[in-house]
């Protein structure tokens, strides 16, 4: 019920449900590069002052670099179906009985005949709006997003700062903790996978799968990268410094 009701204000949680995958993937995103960050610096035992400047260097860099090709993704889709949009009005105006033919063709094959065939085909054509929307979608399996190149870009970069900062957090109180390095790396693991369990639990709810198979697919894409990252630090360490 309680599910229910949120989804009715159009939001989970603080979110608007139209952008809940942005958020998903940008949160995932982040967390992984950044953990992982953070697990390379800590197997070439780097020290906590490296892990927060490569942490927040991966967090700049990497979110921007995402959430502008997240703009450029979405004005592209925008744009091209604005484009094919402008066409088949150009088609209505210039080829109008092809276009009406075409018409009967799709609503025929959706097993509309007779008369009844020729009421749907009239009731279309008889508003651009309604035409036009129409060979979008039977024609062009086009539908267009209401999502902004904006809007989406600044949930994904809004989510990768936020979700990635998460591996970071341990060692930001670094100084007030008498932890070691090892503690605070263990921190992090456990902070990480919590922020990961919960982005899990949203993209279950984008992709409609099961809830647990969400949060295990996350978590453990997330310890894959961190245990690759450390052991390349450690390798690296060995070898270079």
């Amino acid at each position: 019920m309680q599910e229910t009701n949120l989804h009715a204000k159009g939001k989970v949680l603080f979110l608007n449900k139209d952008y809940i995958s942005e958020f998903v993937y940008g949160g995932i995103d982040g967390a992984i590069t950044t953990f992982a960050v953070v697990a390379g610096a800590e197997g070439a035992s780097l020290g906590i002052t490296v892990v927060i400047i490569l942490g927040i260097a991966n967090l700049i860099a990497d979110g921007f670099s995402m959430s502008v090709g997240n703009f450029f993704s979405t004005k592209a889709e925008r744009d091209l179906y604005e484009k094919h949009k402008q066409v088949e009005y150009w088609e209505i105006e210039n080829l109008r009985e092809k276009e009406i033919d075409e018409i009967r063709e799709i609503y025929a094959a959706k097993g509309f005949h007779g008369e009844l065939l020729e009421q749907v085909v009239e009731v279309i054509i008889a508003d651009k709006e309604v035409w036009v929307d129409t060979m979008m979608k039977e024609e062009l399996e086009m539908v267009k997003d209401d999502k902004t190149p904006f809007k989406t870009a600044g949930v994904t970069f809004f989510s990768f700062l936020l979700v990635g900062s998460v591996p970071l957090l341990s060692y930001f109180f670094a100084g007030t903790t008498e932890a070691s390095d090892q503690q605070l790396f263990l921190y992090s693991c456990i902070l990480t996978a919590i922020a990961l369990a919960l982005v899990g639990n949203l993209k279950s709810m984008v992709t409609e799968r099961n809830v647990f198979m969400g949060i295990f697919e996350t978590v453990a894409l997330g310890g894959l990268a961190a245990i690759l990252a450390y052991f390349v630090g450690d390798i690296l360490e060995n070898f270079l410094l």
